[in-house]
């Protein structure tokens, strides 16, 4: 009877010891499955957002006025990152080429001055074409090009290239872009022509867009200027 009752006092003194031990690892294992679970769902939420960012879809947020009165400044736009191709996001090169981009088309591409800067302008000429502006009126392939989108903020005429320039014809793989704003649009008339390597994609719907001279960046006045009516207006 004593070595049963000796016996049992070991496993209850064992008990005692072992079951903290084994319940203090089992709740660290749970802390860590659980923290090995939120850290792999935002490792693959990261993965996701550069891909979608790189490959798919891209936004933007308009801060001149150089593309009104089809572009206000305030409007954030998304780009179409696949629209003329997949590209390879370090050389620019197309993995897998789509149609070209057309004109007329709203794009947004690195500036070829300064690569780190994004801008945003319309396509005129695409490769091939012959490009002219004559007293402000612009020929493509010697046809006048209209466009209602395009406008002026003054009758006088210019003899820089803002009001006349070329005739060039626009280089292989290269787009020739102007503002629509064209009195108020840095454009291929003053720094050349856009080789389709900095193309970064094309713009096609407007999801948000506020005032951004009104009120401060961070003060709440500025919800007051938020444009709903261009909430959802598809670019073209």
């Amino acid at each position: 009877m004593d070595g049963v009752v000796f016996f049992l006092k070991i496993h209850y003194i064992c008990a005692v010891i072992l079951i903290p031990f084994f319940y203090s690892n089992l709740v660290l294992y749970m802390k860590k499955s659980i923290f090995r679970e939120y850290a792999e769902a935002l490792i693959i939420a990261l993965v996701l957002a550069v891909f979608i960012r790189t490959f798919v879809v891209q936004a933007f947020k308009i801060p001149s006025g150089s593309m009104l009165p089809t572009l206000q400044i305030g409007d954030h736009i998304l780009v179409s990152k696949f629209a003329y191709g997949i590209k390879n996001p370090f050389s620019g090169n197309n993995l897998i080429s789509f149609s070209p981009p057309q004109q007329e088309d709203i794009i947004v591409f690195k500036y070829p001055v300064n690569p780190k800067i994004d801008y945003i302008k319309r396509v005129i000429g695409v490769a091939g074409d012959r490009i002219e502006i004559k007293d402000k009126k612009v020929y493509v392939n010697g046809k006048l090009y209209k466009t209602e989108q395009a406008q002026y903020l003054t009758n006088t005429i210019r003899q820089d290239n803002r009001d006349n320039y070329g005739p060039v014809t626009v280089p292989e793989n290269s787009l020739f872009m102007m503002g629509d704003n064209r009195d108020n649009s840095q454009d291929s008339r003053f720094w050349g022509f856009v080789n389709y390597k900095m193309v970064k994609g094309k713009a096609f719907i407007i999801y948000w867009s506020w005032d951004l001279d009104k009120y401060p960046q961070f003060s709440f006045k500025r919800f007051a200027t938020i444009r709903w009516n261009r909430f959802g207006d598809l670019l073209h």
